[in-house]
């Protein structure tokens, strides 16, 4: 028998003994009184009464014989109870010894007093056991050192490691902001379908799965783009939807196959208007969640208090990829280019998604302040509006932080002609082999073809910038359970 299963086994003698001595290990209800943090924060208050009840899970446990030292914790904080021999019945102290360890949540009921060291402390006069766990958790100071391990325990690595903790309450932080800032904007939350008849609003392959009673196959949503743009049709002019989207592509450093967005679109609004919006909303979600800049992002301080620089697509890859003339770049003359600089590429790929594989290579971890980039290629983003005196190029921009893509945002197209026929080629790409290309939506033409109001909308990654001001260089360190290989699969 190995040590984890002989401590288990230990522990269910103790869970039988407890029912033995008529205490239900698993009772239905509590009698708290307090927080631990209302405990400690109003605690010269609460000393005055003649007794607290006080719960928690045991972290540490000290002592011996008729004097016991037992640290709880239970979300809110942490507090220090004593378990006394001459403050508690015979019965009730031999039990507390024989069945109580580390990890078990409990209930106390006593006074609080300061100890000699002016500890705040409960002394504890009658216990009783909430939860009796048949586990042991990891060690204090070590918590689980194995990274994958942590991601398939995040419980364990929430109730372990603080720092770990504090980057899910940010991160809850950053959307209760995000909710805030856009409501005082008098934008409507929504929520939009998850399972599609079709994956639109972005270039990514998705997951299918099948209705049984419909005997339809169904998408998990790549973006809610397109259902939010129906509700502008539909007489909202202001829109925001926090949420999910999936897609079917490859786990690295920055994504996950499962992701949280917001995505928000404005009536009478554009890209220029945006760009105004979307600066001051990430500056206020700084300023709220992580304090006055800068922010240090991989040993980078980034300044999120100056004005944003700006650049165009083809101006960044003349700098960075060497480029002289992107815009009049052949395939075949960007497939050997980004042959040349190690970008992986595809023969089957567009000219477009070659130099777009070219730029999150070469050029995008190069851009470390956040920046502006603006005019890109027309079929790079088939649902935006052709830019007015060019229209090789789309009005649309991304904002990229840390060498992180964190926004991307557009002059929304509502020309339901100019959609069909950017549809089209996004079917002609899809035929010769790309499996990210979009499929053409006659439900949204048709939505298109009653009217949209011109508009701009956007969306911003909720989980990279939970990356940028936690200082966290991996994706699955902001995502409570994110996407691992099964152990089954080796």
């Amino acid at each position: 028998m190995s040590s984890l299963e002989e401590i288990r086994a230990t522990r269910l003698k103790k869970l039988q003994l407890l029912r033995d001595k008529g205490m239900n290990p698993y009772p239905v209800s509590t009698r708290t009184s307090a927080t631990l943090a209302e405990a400690a924060e109003n605690f010269k208050k609460l000393a005055k009464k003649k007794e607290l009840i006080l719960s928690g899970r045991i972290m540490a446990l000290r002592g011996q014989g008729g004097l016991v030292f037992a640290d709880f914790f239970d979300g809110t904080g942490k507090f220090q109870a004593l378990i006394k021999k001459d403050k508690l019945s015979d019965d009730l102290f031999k039990l507390w010894n024989d069945t109580v360890d580390i990890g078990d949540f409990v209930e106390a009921r006593g006074a609080l007093f300061l100890t000699k060291r002016e500890e705040k402390t409960l002394l504890v006069k009658e216990w009783r056991m909430l939860t009796k766990t048949l586990r042991s958790l990891p060690e204090k100071w070590h918590g689980i050192t194995d990274t994958e391990e942590r991601f398939r325990k995040r419980y364990l690595d929430l109730l372990m490691n603080e720092e770990v903790r504090a980057r899910f309450i940010l991160r809850s932080r950053i959307v209760s902001t995000l909710r805030r800032l856009l409501d005082a904007e008098e934008f409507l939350e929504v929520e939009t379908s998850i399972l599609q008849e079709l994956a639109g609003g972005a270039n990514a392959e998705p997951f299918i799965t099948r209705h049984n009673a419909l005997d339809v196959d169904l998408y998990l949503r790549i973006a809610p783009e397109l259902d939010l743009k129906k509700l502008l049709i539909g007489g909202f002019p202001k829109v925001y939807e926090i949420g999910r989207s999936f897609r079917n592509e490859g786990i690295d450093v920055t994504h996950n196959p499962e992701f949280t967005t917001v995505e928000w679109y404005e009536a009478y609004s554009d890209s220029a208007k945006q760009q105004v919006l979307v600066e001051r909303v990430l500056k206020d979600i700084v300023e709220s969640v992580h304090g006055k800049p800068p922010v240090t992002f991989d040993k980078n301080e980034l300044d999120f208090g100056k004005p944003f620089t700006r650049a165009t697509y083809f101006e960044l890859l003349q700098r960075y990829a060497l480029i002289p003339h992107p815009e009049k770049c052949t395939h075949d003359e960007l497939f050997l280019k980004a042959a040349q600089l190690g970008v992986k590429s595809d023969a089957a790929d567009s000219a477009e998604k070659i130099m777009d594989s070219i730029y999150k290579k070469a050029i995008r971890p190069k851009l470390i302040q956040p920046t502006i980039i603006t005019e890109y290629p027309k079929n790079y983003i088939p649902l935006a509006k052709k830019k007015e005196g060019d229209e090789t190029l789309v009005d649309a921009f991304q904002i990229v932080v840390g060498g992180l893509e964190i926004v991307k945002a557009f002059s929304e197209l509502n020309d339901p002609l100019d959609q069909r026929e950017r549809f089209w080629v996004q079917e002609k790409n899809k035929k010769a082999g790309d499996r990210e290309a979009q499929p053409s939506d006659e439900a949204f033409l048709e939505a298109l073809e009653y009217g949209m109001p011109p508009a701009g909308g956007l969306a911003i990654s909720i989980d990279r910038m939970t990356m940028l001001l936690s200082n966290a260089r991996n994706i699955r360190e902001v995502i409570f359970f994110p996407m691992l290989r099964s152990k089954g699969n080796g």
